[in-house]
């Protein structure tokens, strides 16, 4: 089965009116308990410049909840990731 990731409200109509360079916000899910905002950073760093990056964590414990957002610069770090079947971080599949 595929791997799928959620891009925010940027569709191509969207990116297209609003100028060539626009942020665009993932969601990424699965993440393992141990993945840091700097982890997540790192690693979709890859596929363009990130803009920002967060991994929700439990208000009263401070542990993940397991999913977190990345923003990028562009849409084309958004594309880069979604050409990808497959993400691996921190010995988890990530969607």
């Amino acid at each position: 089965a595929g791997a799928s990731f959620a891009a925010g409200s940027s569709g191509a109509a969207a990116a297209n009116s609003s100028g060539p360079s626009r942020a665009s916000k993932m969601f990424i899910g699965g993440l393992s308990w141990q993945t840091t905002q700097e982890g997540l950073r790192e690693y979709f760093s890859q596929f363009g410049e990130v803009k920002e990056c967060l991994v929700m964590r439990d208000p009263l414990t401070k542990r993940s909840r397991g999913f977190g957002f990345v923003t990028f610069m562009d849409q084309a770090g958004v594309d880069k990731v979604l050409a990808q079947s497959r993400h691996e971080l921190d010995s988890k599949t990530v969607r």
